[in-house]
């Protein structure tokens, strides 16, 4: 695929952008970082109105049969205006996991309600720090889950969760009902991500793919998730370095704007460069969805994101110097969910090992 979008692409951009910075702001983004469990309504149900949910589902099922590089447009314009919700993306997983590894009776049980956005869910695959667990914590018995899966992303709001379990076959993915789950909130630097542990004592579930596929399932499951958080890290990142422009071309100091010191004008022209490097790997690695080498570049779509972002996060609060780091100016949101979400999905030494690998597994 070009690394060009095509015109009706452009113009799924464009509205997106059009309607989201018009419907979410920083003064109610701030809130939400003092309470645990909250999140941005106008942004979901913005998502849910726009069909945003239904983008990538199949047609029989309500969705619109579009793919990962039209909802990574959209997960692009959500990261330039940081929308206070994760669930663009945790319900993708979960409906993909559905949808690929399912059977008709599940897919017609839960993907009309994930389309439509009625329906939230969640993938709860990481063991702590571990993305993608050799032995997972929770256990599947007599069609039930029992155990703890931590740090579940959407976990305070979401309706079902794609788990990974131990099986009697070794580990399985999971679907299952949280209602009625305990959910123990945690705190975090961006509280809008509703992230929670979750108690699982005699829950009812239902198995999608067991044996030696389920791992791969899982990975790959992760590995769409990171796409569309590469485009939303992506895109908060374009957004931080055109706001460190903007204030470098007007802020003045010794008699002429900041920008044209070296060390300033040199950093945001880095910015750029990161920026760039990162849509192009966001975009190769959506159109390779489905391909051989999909993992590898969604690795490398993740790495490159992750870099931006963190960078862009950091080096715009310190070009715009004390001002940087107040309340009112804001750039701490974008340091928050820089920081979030570089670890959702699996941090960058799992994305590096994978692509490691990979290289390795290519080269042999």
């Amino acid at each position: 695929m070009s690394i060009l979008y095509d015109d009706a692409q452009q113009s799924i951009a464009n509205e997106s952008r059009r309607v989201l910075e018009a419907r979410v702001s920083k003064d109610e983004l701030l809130p939400l970082l003092e309470s645990t469990g909250q999140y941005h309504e106008g942004f979901w149900n913005t998502a849910k109105e726009q069909g945003w949910t239904a983008l990538a589902m199949p047609e029989e099922y309500d969705g619109l049969a579009l793919g990962l590089v039209e909802l990574g447009l959209i997960a692009y314009q959500a990261g330039r205006t940081l929308s206070g919700a994760p669930f663009l993306t945790s319900s993708f997983g979960a409906a993909k996991a559905i949808e690929l590894y399912g059977t008709d009776a599940q897919r017609s049980k839960w993907l009309p309600g994930l389309a439509s956005g009625e329906t939230i869910g969640a993938v709860a695959i990481a063991s702590g720090a571990n993305a993608l667990p050799q032995r997972p914590q929770t256990s599947f018995v007599n069609a039930q889950i029992d155990g703890i899966a931590t740090g579940v992303s959407g976990g305070l709001a979401a309706d079902i969760a794609i788990i990974l379990v131990q099986g009697p076959n070794g580990p399985a993915l999971a679907v299952a009902d949280l209602a009625g789950v305990e959910r123990q909130p945690i705190e975090s630097f961006d509280n809008s991500r509703c992230v929670a542990n979750l108690h699982f004592k005699a829950t009812p579930a239902e198995i999608l793919v067991d044996g030696q596929g389920a791992r791969d399932a899982a990975l790959h499951i992760l590995a769409l998730q990171a796409v569309i958080t590469a485009h939303e890290q992506t895109g908060g990142a374009e957004s931080l370095m055109e706001t460190a422009r903007e204030y470098a071309i007007t802020r003045r100091a010794f008699g002429q704007v900041i920008g044209a010191f070296q060390s300033v004008k040199h950093r945001i022209a880095e910015l750029y460069a990161l920026v760039e490097l990162a849509r192009a790997n966001c975009i190769h690695a959506a159109s390779q969805q489905g391909a051989e080498d999909f993992i590898t570049a969604a690795a490398a779509a993740r790495l490159s994101a992750t870099e931006a972002y963190d960078t862009a996060a950091r080096d715009c609060i310190q070009i715009h110097g004390g001002i940087g780091v107040t309340w009112e100016a804001g750039l701490h949101l974008h340091m928050r969910r820089a920081r979030s979400l570089a670890i959702e999905q699996g941090n960058s030494l799992f994305w590096e090992d994978i692509l490691v690998d990979s290289l390795i597994g290519e080269a042999a």
